[in-house]
């Protein structure tokens, strides 16, 4: 199949580099997000990471879609969903994100996300690798091995075991 857009390496982060991301229902939150556009047809989803203040995907924007409107309304969907739940369960780490800006009260995600067209497969998989070591780096040491962290696409590469039920593998596989 030939593809509109190159896979790319996209980078959220937690405004202010804030541990929102702690709880794992803002975890399930972005899970449910990216498999709603996986089941969308918006993306193919190859690669993830959720740290304790930032995301790491790697993704490929179908074709038909641009990749500007599928970011925006990753991020969007997903900002909604953590506010609702933070008015709900914790109204005072909600005021932890209120901003003063003309456009919104509360701000979950930094501006610009990175996002990095991936051209070549050694830069894919230098990415790929890069997702599934961040867990275990020495400034987060949040599990010994990359497959243990249950928050990563790690353990479906290194043993198989696919528990999103969403990924495609990088070799075009389901």
């Amino acid at each position: 199949m030939q593809f509109d857009h190159y896979p790319q390496f996209f980078t959220a982060t937690i405004l202010e580099w804030k541990p929102l991301l702690l709880n794992d229902a803002y975890k399930q939150i972005i899970i449910d997000s990216m498999k709603f556009l996986v089941d969308e047809e918006r993306v193919f989803i190859y690669a993830f990471v959720i740290m304790p203040n930032h995301i790491h995907i790697i993704w490929q924007i179908r074709n038909g879609h641009q990749v500007s409107k599928v970011q925006q309304s990753f991020l969007k969907y997903t900002a909604q969903r953590i506010k609702a739940h933070l008015q709900e369960h914790d109204k005072e780490l909600l005021g932890e994100f209120r901003v003063d800006a003309a456009d919104r009260q509360y701000q979950f995600w930094e501006r610009n996300p990175l996002s990095v067209d991936l051209f070549t497969d050694k830069v894919f998989e230098q990415k790929l690798n890069y997702i599934h070591e961040n867990p275990i780096q020495k400034n987060w040491k949040l599990c010994t091995y990359p497959e243990q962290y249950p928050w990563s696409t790690a353990a479906y590469y290194y043993k198989g075991f696919d528990k999103f039920g969403f990924i495609t593998h990088c070799d075009g596989n389901q």
